[in-house]
């Protein structure tokens, strides 16, 4: 079949649907498509890029969106590839699921199911089918609840910064950061570059990890100079750096107006007498990122328990996952950043155009001994960063009673303990079938980490692995009962096509 060229002319069958449009997606599309595949490229966002090079809507003209980027031509570099290899973009595609179907004669191919527009909103369902798929969902943020984090003004560490990256606006003007992990840096940085006033940034763990792997550090010289790049930053806005610290409550009525600050002991237990109150108007808090992997657990891919906490995907020397003629990259097999993601997805796509054109000799070349060499090297400094940054049992010692813990269902605390201690739950889906914690609208991405916590302190058993669910967003039931189409010309999507690249 030969390379579609426009993002509104995709085809129904292809040899590998690549799912997500971030590094990773754009890298592994890229690389197959060089090499001779047919690629549809999905993603549920109007542009490509992903949440790393999120960008203002070609509708706000924002003459130099690189200003809130690093390594911009490194992306350009990527849409190039991608637009000179025919990959056909199907940007707005929402897929909610993907499934097998085998014609009995050893034939498999795989369906995407996907709901259109923005938000899926247009609730067009579509299929695109293909011979491999490519998993490149990416990652969200990892929350753990304290009192008055409900309160507006309070957003996510990254979800601050896509404000900004996305829309060109502030969170508030007077901008409180907080939480754990690598990402505190660039978001309070980014802030502080538009012209927000950071009061300071509070890291619940501290950098003493890092100094325990010293050749981890030697061996990958670009993650120090991002450190010195923020800290630099830091510095010249004069924000302030406290580790071993941690927001224990936020106070206001109508938004957030203060927040508590305590110290921590190693297990991110509070000091007693260190807590102090500080003004602000808006809050971004973190604790790190989580792998976002429905699709790949209700095909019953393989998972492990990664150094975090997280759950992440069992991936073999060439990105494949247990399940043959899947295959995932970037923060699907664990948090690790841009860089690794590029070089995850590079690899996956010469691995499937291997396998599919029966060219076996592409996976034995000098370039994928690099590519394996640097991902990885990047890997191993990204164990080092989880493990640095991972939140200690303590910090459950944060939560009143009535503290929220699933925003949506309204369970608290108490709720939760409740279920642990007087019903015998000793894991997450048991507490959940219990007080209905992660049956809201995000489906346990905000609270799940912190539910898995609480119910973990309930006995010695482990925490389960994330649960199979048949939709991996949700989905309408008017979308969900209608006839599916190809993705074709006759139907094309609702989201414009990615802007020409230009920009360098």
């Amino acid at each position: 079949m030969p390379n579609p060229t426009s993002d509104s002319a995709p085809h129904d069958g292809y040899d590998l649907a690549v799912i997500g449009a971030g590094c990773a997606g754009l890298a592994g599309a890229a690389a197959a498509s060089e090499l001779g595949l047919s690629v549809a490229l999905l993603d549920m966002a109007r542009q490509t890029g992903g949440q790393f090079y999120r960008r203002p809507a070609p509708e706000l003209r924002v003459e130099r969106p690189q200003a809130l980027h690093h390594d911009w031509s490194v992306f350009t570099g990527l849409r190039r590839r991608v637009a000179a290899s025919g990959v056909t973009r199907l940007t707005g595609h929402h897929v909610w699921s993907v499934t097998r179907e085998d014609d009995g004669g050893g034939n498999v191919e795989w369906v995407v199911h996907a709901a259109t527009g923005a938000d899926g909103g247009d609730e067009r369902p579509v299929r695109v089918r293909a011979r491999a798929i490519l998993l490149a969902t990416g990652s969200y943020e990892r929350h753990l609840p304290f009192p008055g984090w409900t309160l507006p003004g309070v957003v996510g560490a990254g979800g601050a910064q896509a404000m900004l990256k996305s829309g060109l606006v502030l969170p508030g003007r007077r901008v409180f950061v907080a939480g754990s992990g690598p990402l505190l840096l660039a978001v309070a940085s980014s802030l502080a570059a538009a012209g927000a006033r950071i009061p300071a940034v509070v890291e619940a763990s501290g950098y003493l990890g890092y100094s325990r792997r010293p050749g981890v550090l030697a061996a990958n010289p670009l993650k120090l100079g991002e450190a010195v790049t923020h800290g630099a930053a830091l510095l010249r806005h004069r924000v302030r750096l406290s580790t071993r610290s941690a927001v224990t409550a936020a106070h206001g009525t109508d938004r957030v107006a203060a927040v508590t600050v305590s110290r921590l002991d190693r297990d991110w237990r509070p000091v007693p007498g260190s807590e102090h109150r500080i003004a602000c108007d808006a809050l971004a808090v973190g604790f790190g990122l989580a792998p976002q992997i429905e699709l790949a657990t209700a095909l019953d891919c393989a998972t492990r328990r990664a150094v975090d906490g997280t759950t992440a995907l069992v991936l073999d020397g060439l990105q494949r996952t247990s399940v043959p003629g899947i295959w995932a990259a970037g923060e699907t097999g664990g948090i690790g950043g841009a860089h690794v993601a590029r070089v995850e997805g590079e690899l996956a796509g010469i691995g499937v155009a291997a396998q599919l054109s029966g060219r076996g000799a592409l996976v034995r070349t000098g370039r994928v001994r690099t590519l394996r060499r640097r991902r990885d090297r990047m890997r191993a400094f990204a164990d080092v960063m989880a493990a640095a940054h991972a939140p200690g049992p303590g910090w459950t010692r944060w939560l009143t009673d009535d503290t929220d813990v699933c925003r949506c269902e309204e369970v608290t605390a108490a709720d939760i303990r409740e279920a642990v201690t007087d019903l015998g739950a000793r894991d997450a889906r048991s507490v959940k079938l219990l007080t209905r914690a992660g049956m809201g609208w995000c489906q346990g991405r905000m609270c799940g980490a912190a539910v898995t916590c609480l119910a973990a302190s309930g006995g010695e058993s482990v925490p389960p692995s994330a649960e199979r669910r048949p939709f991996a967003v949700p989905i309408t039931l008017a979308a969900l009962s209608s006839p599916e189409s190809p993705a074709d010309a006759d139907a094309p999507s609702t989201a414009p096509p990615d802007p020409a690249v230009t920009d360098d």
